[in-house]
């Protein structure tokens, strides 16, 4: 593989760049701080391409690959968190799992609106008793006539009262674990299914985030997602593409705070000379370059792999581990540089550090990307 951009990719970047900063970036701090949705901005998005980015054109999307909605996804971050998770989980885990396992009827009616930006695309696995431990959800369909019939509850689901298709994942032969569990796309209109409150959060606070009820929740026969009983290793794979994402999120929040930082450096004097001389502060900013340098190869390296079709489940894992945590450095010691006014929310840095804590949980957390890790690598020996 090469390490130099496609002309596609590098008009991508400079398309998806040129938006955000122009339209996201100056709404960034009232999106927090009001928790309002955006969805004006997701309309033109829509218009713009954006919401279908990696999808073919013959669902509504742009045919780029992975690593061009990474891409995107990096410039999204580093104007907003609240947006850009909004398009990560409306891509990478409501849209893909509907490309990658639907039938063909299921794409022309759920994927293309999606892809379109007719609407918005959210996936409900997560429940109040079963987060790393997605075999222990509650959450069950039953076949009844020709109609599935869904009980039990869902949260911290993104875009879960903005959504207009869910993918839900519930147990269809609950003695059999992981193999008795189906996903379903059920429509946000779906009698039986009610939204909770938008959970209050730490960061990203302009995306909501809820619980979701499903109560004797009715949707066709026809809705049932690919195979009977394979959902869990449907929302595995989903789940390993979805980790390259969440990284390039990572990597966006990160190097925003690091440019804010090195910005800040060369103005604020101490001492008679900006700070940007001492050895301390440029040794901070090293070390933030190196991170996130190599947090960047290694998202090349695991999107290069996805697109081959080969097995990515550890480089995912590693790759998610890595950049989170050295996103984390980074907005840490961003916030340092900028002293006193660091812990400010006049600047930026404060929000892309709260912003960025999602990243070492979401997708799977660092400590469980750490377990599938070493389990590879000793099956490997």
């Amino acid at each position: 593989m090469g390490f130099d951009l496609t002309e596609e990719q590098y008009m991508i970047r400079k398309t998806v760049r040129e938006f955000a900063q122009a339209e996201i970036a100056p709404r960034a701090r009232d999106i927090d701080e009001t928790g309002e949705f955006p969805a004006d901005i997701f309309k033109q998005m829509g218009e713009l391409g954006f919401m279908g980015l990696p999808f073919p054109e013959k669902y509504g999307g742009a045919g780029a690959d992975y690593l061009s909605f990474a891409i995107a996804l990096e410039e999204l971050a580093a104007a907003s968190g609240s947006v850009a998770i909004t398009y990560n989980a409306h891509v990478s885990l409501g849209a893909i799992p509907i490309y990658l396992f639907g039938t063909e009827a299921q794409k022309q009616q759920w994927l293309a609106p999606l892809a379109q930006g007719e609407g918005i695309g959210a996936f409900a696995l997560t429940e109040p008793h079963s987060g790393s431990d997605s075999a222990a959800m509650k959450t069950v369909a039953t076949l009844d006539g020709d109609k599935w019939v869904l009980n039990g509850q869902k949260m911290w689901i993104t875009s879960g009262s903005v959504a207009h298709a869910i993918v839900v994942a519930a147990k269809t032969d609950p003695e059999a674990g992981t193999r008795g569990i189906s996903n379903f796309i059920i429509p946000a209109d779906a009698p039986g299914l009610t939204v909770g409150k938008n959970e209050p959060k730490m960061g990203m606070n302009g995306s909501p985030t809820n619980q979701l009820f499903f109560e004797n929740c009715s949707i066709p026969q026809e809705n049932l997602l690919g195979t009977l009983n394979e959902g869990f290793k449907q929302f595995m794979i989903t789940l390993d593409g979805a980790r390259i994402s969440i990284s390039a999120m990572a990597l966006g929040f990160a190097k925003a705070a690091m440019e804010a930082a090195l910005k800040y450096a060369k103005e604020r004097e101490a001492f008679g000379q900006p700070i940007a001389e001492f050895q301390t502060i440029q040794t901070k900013l090293a070390d933030m370059a190196i991170e996130l340098e190599a947090a960047w190869l290694m998202i090349q390296k695991t999107a290069y792999m996805r697109e081959k079709g080969r097995p990515i489940t550890k480089m995912a894992a590693m790759t998610k581990v890595f950049a989170s945590e050295a996103a984390d450095r980074a907005c840490w010691q961003a916030i340092q540089i900028f002293g006193g006014m660091g812990y400010s929310r006049e600047v930026p840095v404060e929000r892309l550090y709260r912003d960025n804590r999602l990243t070492l949980i979401g997708d799977g957390t660092s400590e469980i990307q750490r377990l599938l890790i070493a389990k590879h690598l000793l099956r490997e020996r």
